[in-house]
């Protein structure tokens, strides 16, 4: 009845499909989980957006900094994770062989981790450079 249903949507069945919304944020957990264990740069982002929260505390930004600053950390982070996505997606399809268009999706995806940093850093220059420029010439 349920694989009659699926079929019906235009769904197919998936190897492991959640059976409840707690289900669905177990998988999710464990996708942070694994990204924050085994992918240096998702680590190193974490780190830097809490330095960045901490800067953000101690220079008494306003609440739409703090918005803007979380939704660019979140932006960064999600961006990273489907980059892992992407490359275990990839590294699966192709296995040790080398392919020309694997390379290619890698790389996209690995640019838009990237374009997605270099943002965060204008955002952050946009939001301190002044704060800090206050403090050193007042």
């Amino acid at each position: 009845m349920g694989n009659q249903n699926n079929k019906i949507k235009g769904r197919r069945e998936s190897y492991q499909t959640s059976i409840n919304i707690f289900a669905s944020f177990k998988f999710a957990i464990n996708g942070l989980i694994y990204c924050f264990q085994t992918t240096r740069n998702f680590r190193i982002q974490i780190y830097f957006g809490a330095l960045v929260l901490i800067l953000c505390s101690l220079f008494k930004c306003s609440l739409n900094e703090y918005i803007i600053i979380i939704s660019t950390i979140f932006s960064v982070l999600i961006l990273e994770l489907l980059n892992t996505s992407v490359e275990s997606i990839v590294d699966l399809h192709v296995k040790n062989r080398f392919n020309k268009l694997a390379k290619i999706s890698k790389d996209c995806s690995a640019a838009s981790v990237l374009l997605a940093s270099l943002n965060s850093i204008f955002v952050a220059v946009f939001i301190f450079f002044p704060k800090i420029k206050s403090i050193l010439f007042s």
